[in-house]
């Protein structure tokens, strides 16, 4: 594993330059694509796949299995336990990692090229022989039923739910993906079997690989781990109902400190307006103390130390979050500069001062995203799962900086909707009533 962390290093150091990323689209013999950023400056590469759909196949009574599968998944496959196989990915200097989120479960795999063909091995056994021995069943279900618990302690996470409850309704996105004390705990093996066979199939399935890996050879080892696979898996969830309305909250928790989470409907990743909302949000509360919530409701009066605002297209539904917190009694005061500002924005827009500085930051910023080969093969699958052209690293600046204050200005009047911002509020707030 040492040796992994060096070669790591080598790599952060040896990056090329991000406008010079070239990605080529790789179709393996057996019809698989994936996307594919050839480097051979150093003998290491990282793959990126992912299945979308994620703890949102879940059934409503079974919520967490997509989750529990997730963390099973390396706890032993084909003939080795869980510590055998522990043992193997060491030896191997590779590394494996498995996320489940609300609309994916992805893997991550980095290895050196020496090592390829027996980590392509082991990851194929991982993929298609996973064992989900009792044993790990129980030990991994134990670690989660600790993480649950300590969530329901968790004023920010108490307040995540209350929100997602309220905004989504029945929907899966309404429930938490990790699951209920009650769900996980009684998920038998056939469910996380059930999960499995749910997610792992090649209708969802996208790919991205970067480093010192051939597309020919590439295509080989697609074809290698994931050829096998189904064709289809279930059915994605429909759409979700955004059912957000302006008011508060209030979740009553024993702490000095509110916590509130506050949001409204948000704008799609295909829209054609979204670009401007990106720029509008980076001003508003995106932009950290060059924001104007920061501006307002921190430096002018010192009514929190932190505060942000984000937005969230997620495959079946698009929220406009934010976060704030504060003591007690100022939280009022804190929503009440926040609504203030939501307001202005919709009404006055912003100032081509804002814009430029705006761009400047985003534009700038955007390469540092580029800062390994793992992060830039994520990159890739994030661009492939939203539609995005292949060309899209390249052309991105572009898209920010074609901006105007005439469009900005029109989605945030179009967008912004300070009647309809929520606020839910865990805490002790004084003055508010939910």
């Amino acid at each position: 594993m040492k040796r992994l962390v060096a070669t790591l290093i080598a790599f952060v150091v040896a990056l090329p330059a991000w406008a010079d990323i070239e990605i080529e689209e790789v179709t393996s013999p057996g019809g698989i694509t994936a996307w594919l950023v050839e480097d051979h400056s150093i003998p290491f590469t990282a793959l990126e796949i992912r299945f979308r759909g994620g703890t949102s196949l879940d059934d409503p009574e079974k919520r967490g299995a997509v989750n529990l599968m997730s963390g099973l998944i390396e706890e032993g496959s084909g003939d080795l336990d869980a510590r055998s196989y522990a043992r193997v990915l060491e030896s191997l200097a590779a590394s494996f990692s498995y996320r489940a989120s609300d609309d994916s479960l992805s893997i991550s795999a980095q290895f050196l090229t020496e090592n390829r063909d027996e980590v392509v091995d082991l990851l194929r056994m991982t993929l298609h022989e996973p064992r989900f021995d009792p044993d790990a069943i129980e030990r991994v279900r134990a670690q989660v039923l600790s993480g649950l618990r300590s969530d329901m302690t968790d004023p920010n996470d108490i307040a995540g739910l209350s929100f997602a409850e309220m905004a989504y309704g029945d929907h899966p996105y309404g429930t938490e993906g990790k699951g209920t004390l009650e769900t996980v705990s009684a998920l038998t093996r056939d469910d996380i079997v059930g999960a499995y066979e749910n997610v792992f199939a090649k209708d969802r399935l996208y790919v991205g690989a970067v480093g010192d890996i051939t597309a020919e050879e590439l295509g080989v080892l697609l074809d290698t781990l994931l050829a096998d696979f189904p064709e289809t898996g279930k059915p994605l969830p429909e759409r979700a109902e955004v059912t957000i309305e302006g008011g508060i909250s209030i979740v009553d928790f024993d702490t000095p400190q509110s916590v509130a989470l506050f949001g409204q409907k948000g704008i799609d990743r295909d829209d054609p307006d979204f670009f401007a909302a990106f720029v509008l949000n980076h001003i508003l509360g995106g932009g950290g103390f060059e924001s104007r919530l920061m501006h307002e409701v921190r430096e002018k009066r010192g009514l929190t130390y932190g505060i942000g605002t984000y937005l969230v297209p997620k495959d079946l539904a698009s929220v406009y979050l934010g976060s704030v917190s504060s003591a007690n009694d100022r939280i009022a005061e804190a929503i009440e500069v926040i609504r203030q500002e939501w307001a202005r924005a919709a009404s006055e827009g912003v100032t081509q001062k804002e814009l430029d500085d705006a761009k400047t930051y985003l534009t700038g910023a955007y390469p540092l995203r580029f800062d390994g080969n793992g992060q830039i093969a994520g990159i890739m699958v994030g661009m492939q799962m939203d539609d995005l052209p292949i060309d899209y690293i390249a052309t991105r600046n572009d898209k920010v900086n074609g901006v105007t204050l005439e469009d900005v200005n029109r989605v945030a009047s179009e967008l912004l909707d300070p009647e309809g911002l929520h606020f839910t509020i865990v805490g002790k707030p004084v003055g508010l009533d939910g």
